[in-house]
């Protein structure tokens, strides 16, 4: 171990608490009251952390201080590291809780209110002692969930590939345009031109995912539609409540569009463009998936071909 490595070993965790601590507060007085010990234990540590990593973090002027370039660059290792350490905390929690044969389940805003609660009540029809944790994110907080092993399934929205997961089961199923009612393109079977709608209708995005990254828009449409939007949705669910309420129109999946006419105001219009969604069941790892689990992943399976025929 060379002499750097000593330095750094020699550093302990309460040292770094009061040097981000004294960063995130911005003095030592206000650093002490955050982590609710005296000042001069702050700075006690402050100064043994310095003399460990061998060079300045702040420059004392009056009362004052002020981080140097070196301890604010130190500081982002620091933050990443704690920010770790919370999540080594989440997934203990999620292990304790999940030791009793609870599965917990990631899934995003679109299939929780339709394709989820259906497969659940299946799972208890044959589990009824099954324990389920349902927590809803959107697609990227899930996979990262997910290789944390915080998730034992996550239900994601976007196309592959998912790096460090392994995908149970993945389908594609086609967009639709959702209308209020009272619009003049509300009635009729055939499919919507969103390059007409685009000329005169404003539309309901999602922020720079959407519409760029839903596949099959080609750009200048996607830009038709951003150029159209005044109103920047969360995830579809959202944009799909704003459609009666404001007049304005939206791409959602069929999930979310089925849900939304069953709750009026709304007609739901298939499109001339092939743009389609993309759905996936995906685990961290056969190996550390539960029978429980895969069992329930199975049932979101089944209940996410039958609300697409």
């Amino acid at each position: 171990m060379n002499e750097l490595y000593l330095e750094i070993f020699v550093m302990n965790v309460r040292q770094l608490e009061a040097f981000r601590a004294t960063i995130e507060a911005g003095s030592i007085t206000a650093a002490a009251e955050l982590l609710h010990v005296s000042q001069p234990s702050v700075s006690r540590l402050v100064a043994d952390l310095e003399r460990s990593v061998g060079f300045p973090l702040f420059l004392r002027a009056g009362r004052g201080l002020t981080a140097t370039v070196e301890a604010r660059r130190f500081y982002k290792a620091v933050d990443a590291m704690f920010v770790g350490v919370g999540r080594l905390r989440e997934l203990a929690e999620v292990i304790k809780t999940t030791a009793d044969g609870a599965i917990s389940v990631g899934v995003i805003p679109s299939l929780s209110q339709s394709v989820l609660p259906d497969a659940v009540a299946h799972m208890l029809l044959e589990r009824p002692d099954m324990r389920l944790m349902l927590s809803t994110r959107n697609t990227p907080a899930i996979i990262d969930a997910v290789r944390m092993q915080q998730f034992d399934i996550g239900i994601v929205g976007r196309e592959p590939p998912y790096d460090g997961v392994e995908i149970l089961h993945q389908t594609t199923v086609p967009y639709v345009c959702l209308l209020p009612e009272s619009h003049h393109r509300a009635n009729g079977a055939d499919p919507v031109d969103l390059h007409d709608l685009s000329k005169t209708e404003k539309f309901i995005t999602f922020g720079d995912i959407y519409p760029d990254e839903m596949t099959g828009i080609e750009r200048s449409l996607s830009q038709k539609l951003q150029n159209n939007s005044r109103i920047s949705a969360a995830n579809m669910p959202m944009a799909a409540a704003l459609v009666n309420s404001t007049g304005a129109l939206a791409i959602v999946d069929p999930f979310t569009a089925s849900l939304a006419v069953r709750t009026g105001g709304v007609v739901s219009r298939s499109l001339i463009q092939a743009m389609t969604y993309h759905v996936a069941i995906i685990t961290r790892g056969l190996d550390t998936l539960s029978r429980e689990a895969g069992a329930f992943a199975q049932h979101v399976a089944g209940q996410i071909e039958q609300s697409t025929k």
